[in-house]
């Protein structure tokens, strides 16, 4: 009797049809974590301030309570915004679910942002190009999942210019364990990539510090680099680097100039750096293949 890994590396219909399912269901799952983890990390630093402050953080009664009641990725049950009606089950279905009620609320007819529907299918659409070009195998399934935080990181950074370390730490982790396992690169790659990815932003953070007196970006980008590292080696990183570089300018500046905002204006690095490692975890050799023929190497 075949195993399901053989039957999904016999039938390629069924593996991008399960890979497919699934990750539109991890989509919605997405839009939660993406909605409720920043707020969760909010009411953790009120409640460590509260306990740093005392009392004084005790005169609105109605907002403490409301730190007060349970808040996580599973409670409270999702609700409309605007007039609190629990969300049913047939109306959270990926993209159905928003392409049957037209976009509303069915309660009280509230535009529901079409971001929704947009993360889950990208969330699909980007796993089964992962699926698609490893094939039914370890490797494949974990850069998935690579691809699912990197969704939510990304999303996070746009609202928040924040890359949570509780998305960015544990994919680190992981990326050393898999190394260890044997599913990516050597463990020697991939601590001295981690190490590399750290600390060269952090040297260009500390060298722009000293030069300017600003910060020209944030911890969480050095730790998504190191993830990078350690999934794909040092080897990975110049052309990771490069990449995010070139694909910020172009995207910063575009949005820059169509919203008419100052070029001071602080734009997130993470999800560049998202864009160009996912994009070196696919392509990355033959990127720095066709590199190498055109500098003639």
């Amino acid at each position: 009797m075949q195993s399901i890994v053989e039957v999904m590396q016999s039938q390629l219909w069924f593996y991008l049809t399960t890979i497919g399912l699934i990750s539109l269901c991890i989509g919605s799952f997405l839009n939660v974590v993406i909605y409720r983890l920043p707020l969760m990390m909010q009411r953790e630093w009120q409640s460590e301030c509260r306990l740093l402050l005392g009392d004084e953080l005790t005169a609105n009664k109605s907002k403490q309570a409301n730190i007060n009641e349970p808040f996580n990725l599973v409670k409270p049950n999702s609700t409309c915004p605007k007039c609190k009606t629990a969300i049913k089950p047939w109306q959270n279905i990926p993209i159905i679910s928003w392409l049957i009620l037209k976009g509303k609320c069915a309660s009280c007819s509230n535009p529901i942002s079409a971001r929704y529907p947009a993360v889950e299918l990208i969330t699909a659409l980007l796993s089964l190009i992962v699926a698609y070009s490893f094939g039914a195998t370890e490797q494949a399934l974990l850069y998935v999942f690579v691809t699912w935080i990197l969704v939510a990181l990304t999303f996070i950074d746009i609202d928040h210019m924040l890359l949570p370390d509780q998305l960015t730490l544990p994919l680190l982790w992981l990326a050393l364990i898999a190394s260890v396992m044997g599913y990516t690169i050597t463990p020697t790659d991939a601590i001295i990539g981690a190490a590399c990815g750290y600390l060269s932003l952090w040297s260009v953070f500390w060298l722009f510090k000293l030069l300017t007196g600003k910060e020209g970006m944030g911890y969480g980008d050095f730790k998504l680099l190191a993830v990078f590292g350690a999934l794909l080696g040092w080897q990975s990183l110049l052309t990771i680097i490069l990449l995010s570089s070139v694909v910020g300018a172009i995207i910063g500046i575009a949005l820059l100039s169509i919203q008419g905002k100052d070029k001071a204006t602080p734009i997130p690095f993470g999800p560049y750096l998202a864009i160009a490692g996912w994009i070196t975890m696919l392509w990355g050799n033959q990127i720095q293949g066709a590199y190498f023929n055109l500098i003639g190497y």
